[in-house]
């Protein structure tokens, strides 16, 4: 046994720590860290979001400044990704303009972003939608979610 290394060597396998303790320690500091973190991040959150998942088509009104002057320009299209939590989290929107596809990805909580509108609900089984990329036409479509009334 080596003392001065604080391990014990066996035959094949990997080290024994004794001082496993205060690597416990050393994470739970991360996780200090990490709720710091989010407590200074929670009022730059938006809360009029609307929930959306992958699948379905939004209008994103995003704000656009042009010199002095801003306008709001809307971004309508189907949402092939939604990742990242938090204040870090973004989703991606497609859309087909004269045959050449346009994918945006939108941090959900960005200023620029006025408002995000559901136009429909799309019934997909995929939280990523990347197959949509080398799709043409008709095949590129997404069956609309029916609500059971």
């Amino acid at each position: 046994m080596d003392s001065a290394a604080g391990e014990t060597r066996r035959k094949g396998k990997t080290p024994i720590r004794e001082n496993y303790v205060f690597d416990l320690r050393a994470k739970n500091r991360k996780r200090q860290k990490m709720h710091i973190l989010d407590s200074v991040d929670k009022p730059s959150l938006k809360t009029d979001i609307v929930e959306f998942r992958a699948g379905d088509t939004v209008k994103v009104h995003v704000n656009i400044v042009e010199g002095n002057r801003s306008r709001i320009q809307v971004f309508q299209g189907i949402v092939t990704r939604r990742s990242g939590e938090g204040i870090r989290e973004t989703f991606t929107v497609r859309k087909v303009t004269f045959q050449v596809g346009v994918e945006r990805t939108f941090p959900l909580h960005s200023p620029v972003i006025d408002k995000i509108e559901l136009v429909s609900s799309g019934q997909v089984r995929r939280a990523k939608l990347y197959f949509l990329r080398d799709l043409r036409g008709k095949k590129a479509k997404i069956r609309e979610k029916r609500e059971n009334v």
